[in-house]
């Protein structure tokens, strides 16, 4: 994902980076190394990250972060953006799922997704945020299930991760009842996408006031 998103700042010609760091973290870049960017894109993991908004909010710094895997930190010092999954589909499709299960209150809900084998973690971060989803548009209800085994509870959202080969990513979300089911999906073919909603994230994060963002601000903003 680092090298996407420094392709794609490369191929921007309004963009330019400041400065890029990898496994080895902020240790060997100073305050005003730092101070240079306006926007830090980050795909890391919550304690780099965590280490990153400390040092980013020393020099005032946004912050748009794709990291996953955790717990994610909170700051309301920055301008601070956090999205689980960069591309502009997922955000729609979360939408779309929101409203499915508010139209469709007693059918069985069920996530499935399939990554490459040597993803983290598990259940995915989007498939959780797909599961918030449901349960926002079931006013909070669903207990999250992550596998199955037994009986099914009445009312609970089954989560189920798969992990094989090379696959990208692949979300499914299946809404059944009798006589009848609803499937809402989205298949991620490239990585690109997601530095691309990164970059168009940073674009728009640059320059607001300090306080906690979501991709879904973006959209609601973009498309008014």
């Amino acid at each position: 994902m680092g090298a996407l998103v420094r392709a794609g700042i490369e191929a921007a010609p309004d963009l330019a980076i400041a400065w890029a760091c990898g496994r080895g973290g902020l240790a060997g870049l100073g305050a005003a190394e730092r101070g240079a960017a306006e926007v830090i894109i980050d795909f890391s993991t919550p304690d780099g990250l965590r280490s990153l908004l400390a040092a980013a909010a020393e020099q005032g710094v946004a912050v748009v972060s794709g990291t996953t895997g955790g717990e994610i930190p909170e700051t309301a010092a920055i301008p601070f953006l956090h999205a689980a999954n960069f591309s502009i589909g997922v955000a729609v499709l979360a939408r779309l799922v929101a409203e499915a299960a508010r139209v469709l209150p007693g059918f069985d809900a069920e996530i499935v997704e399939i990554h490459h084998s040597a993803k983290r973690d598990a259940p995915s971060g989007t498939a959780l945020r797909l599961a918030a989803a449901l349960q926002g548009g079931r006013d909070g209800a669903g207990e999250l299930v992550n596998g199955r085994s037994g009986l099914r509870a009445p009312g609970s959202i089954g989560l189920h991760a798969v992990r094989a080969g090379d696959v990208i990513g692949e979300h499914t979300v299946l809404l059944a009842g009798a006589g009848e089911r609803l499937e809402l999906r989205h298949i991620a073919s490239q990585r690109s996408v997601f530095a691309g909603g990164a970059i168009t994230a940073a674009r728009w994060l640059r320059g607001r006031p300090p306080g906690r963002y979501t991709i879904e601000d973006m959209i609601a903003e973009r498309t008014g």
